[in-house]
Order: C-alpha cells, then sequence, then structure tokens
C-alpha cells in the first residue's frame, strides 16, 4: 500500500458531517506529527447565487456532499488515520482500497492548480463582447472550466435565455 508519491483522494462521509471530519483529520494530523504524509484536507464549496424575494443572496453550498477531499502519501498509518476518524464511512474505490483521483478529475473540478484562471464566477454580470451577441450582457449561470465555455442568461424578447459561448468572448462588468 506504500506510495511515496501524494495523491487527492476521496472519503465518504455521513451527510452534514464533512466539516467536522475535516477538522478531525487536521487535529490528528497534528497530534500524531503526520504534516509530512497528509497535506492537505479539503471541502470544496461552491458559491451560489440564489434569488428570493426580489434579492440576490450568494450563499456557499458544498460541491460534494458527503465527500472530504484529502492530499496525502497512501501508506498504512495515513489510510488508519482518515478510515477511523468518526463520521467517515470509507474511501472512494472498490472494497477498501482507495483509488487517487486523476488529473482529469481534479482540473474539471478546478482543484488542480493548472486549471483555467477564470476573471467571473457563478452570478456574475458579464457583457458580451463579440459573435452574435455582441454588447449584450447577462449573468454566469454555469462555468465548463475544461472546455473553457461559461454559460450566460441573455435577455431575449423579455425572457431570460441560457446561451453557452468561450470565456474569450465576455467580460466582467
Amino acid at each position: 500500500m506504500a506510495d511515496a508519491e501524494a495523491h487527492w483522494y476521496v472519503a465518504h462521509t455521513y451527510s452534514g458531517y464533512e466539516n467536522k471530519v475535516k477538522m478531525d483529520i487536521e487535529k490528528t494530523i497534528v497530534n500524531r506529527n503526520l504534516q509530512d504524509q497528509i497535506f492537505e484536507v479539503s471541502v470544496p464549496m461552491l458559491n451560489v447565487t440564489e434569488e428570493k424575494n426580489g434579492e440576490k443572496e450568494t450563499k456557499q453550498k458544498k460541491m460534494f456532499p458527503a465527500y472530504v477531499l484529502i492530499n496525502m502519501i497512501m501508506n498504512d498509518d495515513t489510510w488508519y488515520v482518515v478510515r477511523n476518524t468518526r463520521g467517515v464511512t470509507g474511501f472512494v474505490g472498490p472494497g477498501s482500497k482507495p483509488v487517487p483521483l486523476t488529473d482529469e478529475e481534479m482540473e474539471s473540478m478546478g482543484l488542480k492548480e493548472d486549471a483555467p484562471n477564470v476573471p467571473f464566477s457563478i452570478g456574475d454580470t458579464v457583457e458580451v463582447n463579440s459573435g452574435v451577441w455582441e454588447g449584450s450582457t447577462g449573468i454566469v449561470r454555469q462555468i465548463d472550466h475544461q472546455n473553457r465555455m461559461v454559460t450566460i442568461n441573455v435577455d431575449m424578447f423579455g425572457r431570460e435565455t441560457p446561451v453557452e459561448m468561450s470565456f474569450n468572448d465576455v467580460d466582467v462588468i
């Protein structure tokens, strides 16, 4: 089970226990002096803009409810620490063998460093700078990092219509 290289692994938790599991693992890292084996524990969050009574409200929601991501070197000690943390039901992978996330999976989640840097986020108002919709403004509804595409809602005939375009075709207002 020993592997000298660190990878991201996914631990399944009871729903609602993600932040508690993160804190407990971080405490154990310090208590057992495992900083050189478990590097980061993450509960990825997403900014979601909701409209209530005509007012926009941005909230943070868990990107992957009931999962915690852990960047670590997998060995018997680290496996034991994570697996025996209260609230953890197991690692993602066949049987009891944890499978690390691939680079492609990391990029699609926006967790890999070389994921494209995007100057806007969901809920931002942007202006289209080229193409059929040039000069139109819209609200970012979806961001596809892998294909460098953004979906915005544009006003067409008095209705909000989703339109997909390249990152390069929009500017933040």
